[in-house]
């Protein structure tokens, strides 16, 4: 096999990868009765993401996904509870803001300020649970530390992900096949290097 027919075979076999991590967190979203299936999904894609990205590419990602999904299945439910009522509050505050009179539009200020500081948290959010054997609470008190510390990586994270969400929205069966693994791949390639620079800081901080 030459070089070039060997770098197409990695690149088919990568959109291959995708792909199939895509259909597994959508259909055990699907089998979870979506509500309870979603979370688990999710941070099972997401540990299959952090083991490709630690090279540990010849692991099967069925066996992977499964024993992440059955594990941690109540754990990530709990931190979808607080996830869910986050969203549920930005939901209302929009609700409320659109029926009050004009006088109150400034008040969306504030509300978009903070709906950008929930996103940046997100980015952090499902890399921490995979990445640290920690409490849920630990978990959202780290992914919020991590966002605040990590102004250029959150900045990066959203060059990356903006372009691919246009080209998606430009595409939309792009976002079928690959939506959710490419953004659980990115986000979790960048949470791995602000984890590494927080760990970093952390033995410079001991020493």
């Amino acid at each position: 096999m030459n070089a070039t027919s060997s770098f197409i075979y990695t690149i088919l076999e990568w959109i291959t990868r995708f792909a199939y991590l895509n259909l597994l967190w959508i259909v055990f979203t699907l089998a979870g009765g979506i509500l309870l299936g979603f979370f688990p999904s999710t941070t099972a894609m997401f540990a299959v993401s952090r083991e490709w990205l630690r090279g540990n590419t010849d692991k099967p990602v069925f066996k992977t996904f499964w024993s992440h999904y059955r594990t941690d299945f109540w754990k990530s439910n709990r931190l979808g509870l607080v996830v869910a009522a986050v969203i549920a509050l930005i939901a209302l505050d929009i609700f409320y803001i659109q029926g009050s009179a004009e006088l109150l539009s400034w008040t969306y200020v504030p509300l978009f300020a903070f709906m950008l500081l929930f996103v940046l948290f997100l980015f952090y959010l499902f890399p921490s649970f995979v990445h640290y054997d920690i409490k849920v609470r630990s978990v959202i008190k780290n992914s919020f530390l991590l966002m605040l510390i990590n102004p250029i990586n959150n900045a990066l994270i959203l060059l990356t992900l903006v372009p691919l969400y246009f080209l998606m929205s430009l595409v939309p069966a792009l976002a079928v096949i690959f939506g959710g693994s490419l953004y659980a791949f990115i986000t979790m390639w960048f949470a791995l290097h602000a984890f590494t620079k927080a760990s970093g800081q952390t033995e410079s901080v001991s020493e």
